[in-house]
C-alpha cells in the first residue's frame, strides 16, 4: 500500500489494519494461542484479542498514535485486565507480552513489497513496542500483588491459635519468628484472648529452629502485650539447644515461666487457673 500524498500516517494504519482486519485478528489469535502452550482456549484468546483490536483501530482513528495518551485509555484499561488474568493464571512475563508483540509478525506480511507503506509500519511498531512495555509492567505489579497477598495468606495460615482449655490458649509457632509474623502472632493471640475469655496463653517454640537475640526479643514483645490484657504467657518448647543458646547469648526471660514441653505449660497453665490435675497410673496394655 504506497503511502498517498497528504494522507497522515493515522490514516494509512486504519485503512492497513481495515483491510485484512478479520484474517489479521484470527492469525494473531492463532499466533498468541500457540505461544501459551493451549493453556487459554483459542476462543478466549479470540475474545481478548477482538477487543483489543477494536479499541486499538479506535484510538488510532483518533489521529493518536501515543500509547500514553487518553485515546489509548480503553486500549490499556484492556491489557491490563489481559495481564492480571495472564499473572493470575501462572504465565511468565514473556508469554504475556506476545499477546502484544506478535501483531508485528501478523502485520509485516501486510506491508512488505512494492506496495508497503514502512512508514506507518514503523510508526505502528512503535506504538506497539509502547503498549507491550505498559502490559509487562502492568503483568509485574500484579504478580506482585497476587504474590505478596499469597504470602499474608500463608503467614495467617502459619500462625494458628487454638483454645487447649477453658482459659487456656496455645499459640503454636513454626519456623522463624521475624517482624511480620510477630505483628500477626500478636494480633491474633490478643484476639483470641479477648474472644475465648482466657487468662493462660502458651506459646510453643518447639518447632522454631533457632533463638536469637532478635527472635527472644519478639516474644518478649508479645508476651508483654499479654499481660497488658491481663493475661499470662508460658513459654514452652525450650529444648536443651536452645536453652545453651540463651544462655550462651546472655537473654533474660525475666520472670517469664518457661517450660521444656507444651505438656509441662499445659499442666503448668491448669494449675495457675484453678485447674485440679491429678496422676492416673496407665492401665496395662495402654499405650
Amino acid at each position: 500500500m504506497c503511502p498517498v500524498p497528504g494522507e497522515d500516517v493515522s490514516s494509512r494504519l486504519i485503512a492497513l489494519l481495515s483491510v485484512r482486519g478479520e484474517d489479521l485478528g484470527a492469525e494473531w489469535a492463532d499466533r498468541v494461542t500457540g505461544s501459551l502452550g493451549g493453556r487459554v482456549s483459542r476462543a478466549e484468546v479470540q475474545r481478548e484479542l477482538q477487543e483489543i483490536y477494536t479499541a486499538l483501530v479506535s484510538a488510532i482513528g483518533s489521529g493518536s498514535l501515543d500509547g500514553h495518551s487518553e485515546a489509548f485509555g480503553e486500549v490499556r484499561a484492556l491489557l491490563g485486565e489481559l495481564s492480571r488474568n495472564r499473572a493470575q493464571q501462572g504465565f511468565s512475563p514473556s508469554e504475556t507480552a506476545v499477546s502484544v508483540f506478535s501483531l508485528k509478525e501478523v502485520l509485516e506480511p501486510a506491508v512488505s513489497g512494492e506496495d508497503g507503506d514502512l512508514q506507518a509500519y514503523l510508526k505502528f511498531s512503535s506504538l506497539l513496542d509502547t503498549l507491550g512495555l505498559f502490559t509487562v509492567e502492568t503483568y509485574t505489579r500484579a504478580r506482585e500483588e497476587l504474590i505478596s497477598a499469597q504470602a499474608e495468606q500463608l503467614l495467617e495460615l502459619s500462625t494458628p491459635v487454638v483454645k487447649l482449655w477453658d482459659g487456656v490458649i496455645g499459640v503454636p509457632l513454626v519456623g522463624t519468628l521475624d517482624s511480620a509474623r510477630t505483628m500477626v502472632v500478636m494480633e491474633k493471640m490478643l484476639q483470641a484472648l479477648i474472644d475465648t475469655g482466657s487468662e493462660q496463653a502458651i506459646i510453643d517454640i518447639t518447632g522454631v529452629p533457632a533463638v536469637d537475640t532478635e527472635v527472644a526479643q519478639h516474644l518478649l514483645k508479645t508476651v508483654v502485650a499479654a499481660r497488658l490484657m491481663g493475661a499470662e504467657c508460658t513459654i514452652s518448647g525450650i529444648r536443651p539447644q536452645i536453652a545453651q543458646t540463651i544462655v550462651a547469648l546472655g537473654i533474660d526471660f525475666g520472670d517469664i515461666v518457661t517450660k521444656a514441653t507444651l505438656a509441662d505449660a499445659l499442666r503448668h497453665a491448669l494449675r495457675r487457673s484453678g485447674v485440679a490435675l491429678s496422676r492416673t497410673a496407665p492401665q496395662a496394655g495402654a499405650l
